[in-house]
């Protein structure tokens, strides 16, 4: 149960790419509708994922799975019924509320219910492999549902009757009478800032930069975020512990983790869109022609991090985003009349790249803390990563809406977007390359291969 719960949660990151044509044409959006459509559930799971967990582990897991799964799956009704982008912006954002407590709640389940070590791990990599498939899954089974009956029928494979009615039975309640209470105000101030400064970003290019609405929400992301900063630092239970920052080791992964999120979301939000828009393809045809990144990815994740206990951190990941870099990269030289035969390649080994950075980082950031706060270290990590998603998400479609609003075609735009991307990754490459280092004898031994998958 905790299985299909988490797959059906990365089937949506990644079928929504699938539809954004077919949005943009029915629902008449510009790009900044596709982008709130994309960080309205980004965000919100970026923002909640943590407090999330806290809340399973106090008011119990399966009573928190339960909720998260009954929010995930009306507000999955929502969208596919939404009469206006409004309305399917709001149910993406009640989809993101659902699945921040969906997903940590079915992961702490499924430790519960296996105390014994080798169980756990067997039982934690079937989760990691559903997920793999949901995330692979996403584009083809969105291309089809989208060219069979449009964009509304791709929520409707979210609506896990069965999966609420068994779980009733099936998973046994548990929680932890020492969690720590629940840091609202972080969790308040977290989400109106980096939303405040999404909004500044996303709305900029229609705007104007200088416009009064988006230097004020610009402004008012600084002071949020502010307050954010000084709530945490006096927080008895922070949602965020700053204190973490102190490590190098947790900084550097945590930053190479957040560019990850960046460029990964950010361009594959536009892979789609290039396909119909650019090159003409069908929107299924457009779902096949995205799989070679996430194959790529659901291929060689579960071999990063036995590459990194054998060659450490430093090597593999810095190799990984070394190679995304140049994929996404040579992305940015693809155009309308390029054969798909020169294309594949290009998305092939970007996926390959940030495959191999993500398990890797997570266990850098695990090694870097004690034992008892490994499974924090893990989650702010994956916080990080989700918060480069937003900011990717909104950066990317600023860049593309100031070049068209310069005069270039929505090709050249992309490939801009793209350039982008490809250079942020290279100087993630750098930083960890000079940074992401641990002492001799220390190793990567504790390295995991934890089940942490790009989500939309």
């Amino acid at each position: 149960m905790t299985c299909m719960g988490q797959f059906m949660v990365l089937l949506d990151s990644t079928i929504v790419g699938a539809a954004l044509p077919d949005m943009q044409q029915r629902l008449h959006l510009r790009l900044d509708g596709l982008q709130w459509i994309v960080d309205s559930y980004v965000l919100l799971v970026a923002m909640l994922l943590l407090s999330g967990g806290v809340l399973a582990d106090r008011l119990g897991r399966k009573r928190v799975f339960l909720a998260g799964a009954t929010v995930f799956t009306l507000a999955s009704v929502l969208c596919a019924a939404a009469p206006s982008p409004g309305w399917l912006i709001a149910g993406r954002a009640l989809q993101g509320i659902g699945a921040a407590a969906l997903s940590p709640a079915s992961l702490a389940l499924l430790a519960a219910a296996h105390p014994v070590p080798q169980d756990r791990v067997k039982a934690i990599g079937l989760w990691a492999g559903l997920s793999g498939i949901g995330l692979a899954a996403g584009p083809v089974a969105g291309g089809v549902l989208v060219d069979a009956f449009g964009w509304p029928a791709i929520f409707l494979v979210n609506v896990p009757a069965v999966l609420l009615v068994a779980a009733l039975y099936v998973l046994t309640e548990s929680r932890d009478p020492a969690a720590p209470a629940i840091d609202i105000p972080g969790a308040a101030l977290s989400v109106l800032g980096v939303g405040a400064l999404s909004f500044g970003l996303i709305e900029g290019g229609s705007r104007g930069w200088t416009s009064p609405v988006i230097l004020g929400s610009f402004a008012a992301a600084v002071v949020t975020l502010a307050a954010f900063v000084a709530v945490e630092q006096r927080a008895p239970a922070p949602m965020l512990p700053l204190r973490l920052f102190r490590q190098r080791l947790f900084t550097v992964s945590s930053t190479a983790m957040a560019v990850v999120g960046f460029a990964l979301m950010g361009s594959s939000f536009f892979f789609s869109q290039f396909f119909v828009h650019v090159q003409g393809s069908s929107i299924l045809r457009a779902g096949l022609q995205t799989l070679p990144v996430t194959l790529a990815m659901v291929v060689v994740s579960p071999y990063a991090g036995r590459l990194a206990v054998r060659y450490g951190f430093r090597i593999v990941v810095t190799t990984g985003l070394a190679l995304a870099g140049p994929g996404l990269l040579a992305l940015g030289f693809v155009q309308a009349d390029t054969a798909y035969a020169h294309v594949w390649w290009r998305l092939a080994v970007t996926g390959v790249g940030f495959a191999l950075t993500m398990s890797p980082l997570t266990g850098a950031a695990i090694q870097s803390v004690g034992t008892h706060e490994s499974g924090l270290a893990s989650g702010v990590i994956s916080t990080t990563r989700q918060i480069g998603a937003v900011l990717g998400v909104a950066v990317l479609g600023a860049v593309v809406r100031t070049r068209q609003s310069g005069g270039a075609s929505f090709e050249a735009a992309l490939s801009s977007a793209f350039v982008v991307a490809g250079a942020v990754t290279l100087a993630g490459a750098v930083v960890t390359g000079l940074w992401l280092w641990t002492r001799r004898g220390a190793g990567a031994a504790s390295c995991p291969t934890p089940p942490h998958v790009p989500r939309r």
